[in-house]
């Protein structure tokens, strides 16, 4: 099969054997939303510094339900000429590393971390966690990953009308949107008919579905993929899976065990389960397969950035269900004055501020410093900022992560300055 993809902009990008067909993105919000007046004091400001034009850092203190909480938010015109953001990863969807590694990487003056993902697999004994994470990922306009099922995501429990499908990122038009990314697609084996592709490089796929994995995945083990069922991940492992390997084209390897290992250049692995499973084991020895996949966006224009995490505000309204009584270091991003402003904030993990914020508070914390639409990412010991000070040669730490010590995490939000 050719080998082919292409990104958010139209440029060819010739790494992966997969050509693009559709996917849908929405806007639609969660039910239950409804305006309201921000709760609690304003947050009171330590420190501001310019970054870079466009680009601001700034430490602030409030008091929440369970004590002081420390702030560290770093703000983002991206009206500013040179000003941009895109998705910071370790170079594989299964695979961690620091957010500071990830930022010097890619020479990024500002980052904080990004989504949930599989950290642990204590449910399914021998099969190891992947590192993945849960909802889509688009770096540089290309579509690295889809999400997992609802019921396979880790993490606090969302607000009624969430999903693994929303993402927060930047359009084409330089316009930051919060949407849901839902995977399409196809597999084709010439001759013996089409299924739906239900996976995109993720550690759990669909029941009854089949999986497709790129170079892109990395080397991890395959097998977390047939575990669980959508309501839940503790579900047991499927007992009818099939692993088939295609390189140019047509099937090179057969396997009823899901395997690990990098993938090929030319190559792409199918990971099937249930009715998936029974149909990659028809499939012989030189069959010709592909698959295709891609993304229709609407309403706005297609991303160039996204990440994904559930939101907790939409249109300047908080969402009903927000957990009022957990406290907890976070993370989260919003966006402001129509989309032109981004907000990146992570909470201090210093035992004097540990207590953190509740989802609910979170909401009103945003919504104080100007948000209208804020989305929730992975917080506690991976909530972390890096900023690099003016003139400086490399993004730091800036708050203290609560395990004592930077995490390693699947991606994050990089901030770009041309200046």
């Amino acid at each position: 099969m050719a080998v082919k993809g292409r990104g958010g902009t139209g440029r060819v990008r010739a790494a992966v054997a997969v050509a693009l067909a559709w996917g849908v993105l929405t806007g639609a919000g969660p039910a239950g939303a409804v305006p309201v007046r921000p709760a609690g004091a304003a947050p009171h400001s330590l420190l501001r510094t310019s970054l870079a034009p466009g680009v601001a850092y700034e430490e602030f203190t409030l008091a929440s339900s369970h004590g002081t909480a420390l702030g560290h938010l770093v703000t983002v015109d991206l009206r500013e000429p040179g000003v941009s953001l895109d998705l910071l990863h370790p170079g594989a969807v299964a695979s961690r590393l620091r957010l500071s590694e990830m930022a010097a990487k890619r020479s990024a003056i500002a980052a904080v971390n990004g989504d949930f993902f599989h950290i642990t697999e204590l449910q399914h004994p021998g099969v190891e966690a992947t590192g993945a994470a849960v909802g889509p990922e688009v770096a540089g306009g290309r579509l690295l990953k889809a999400a997992v099922p609802q019921g396979q995501r880790f993490g606090p429990a969302p607000p009624p009308g969430t999903s693994t499908e929303d993402v927060i990122g930047v359009g084409t038009d330089r316009i930051a949107r919060v949407g849901r990314l839902t995977l399409r697609g196809t597999v084709t084996a010439v001759g013996r008919g089409t299924r739906p592709l239900r996976g995109l490089n993720q550690y759990a796929v669909p029941v009854d579905g089949i999986g497709a994995y790129t170079p892109d995945w990395g080397s991890a083990s395959r097998a977390r993929a047939t575990c669980g069922v959508d309501t839940s991940r503790s579900a047991p492992r499927s007992e009818q899976t099939y692993e088939v390997t295609v390189r140019g084209g047509r099937v090179v390897k057969r396997t009823a065990t899901p395997g690990k290992g990098p993938i090929a250049a030319d190559s792409f692995v199918l990971v099937g389960r249930e009715s998936g499973g029974r149909a990659l084991r028809e499939l012989k020895m030189g069959d010709p397969v592909r698959f295709d996949y891609g993304l229709r966006e609407a309403p706005g224009p297609r991303f160039t950035f996204a990440i994904g995490g559930f939101p907790i505000v939409r249109d300047h309204r908080r969402l009903g269900g927000l957990d009022r009584l957990t406290g907890a270091v976070r993370t989260a991003v919003g966006i402001g004055e129509g989309g032109h402003l981004l907000l990146l904030l992570a909470l201090d993990g210093e035992m004097t501020y540990r207590a953190g914020l509740t989802l609910r508070e979170l909401a009103d914390v945003m919504l104080r410093l100007g948000a209208d639409d804020v989305v929730n990412l992975d917080g506690g010991g991976s909530s972390t900022l890096v900023a690099r000070e003016p003139g400086g040669r490399r993004a730091t730490v800036r708050n203290h992560p609560s395990g004592g010590t930077e995490r390693l995490v699947p991606n994050g939000i990089g901030v770009f300055s041309r200046s």
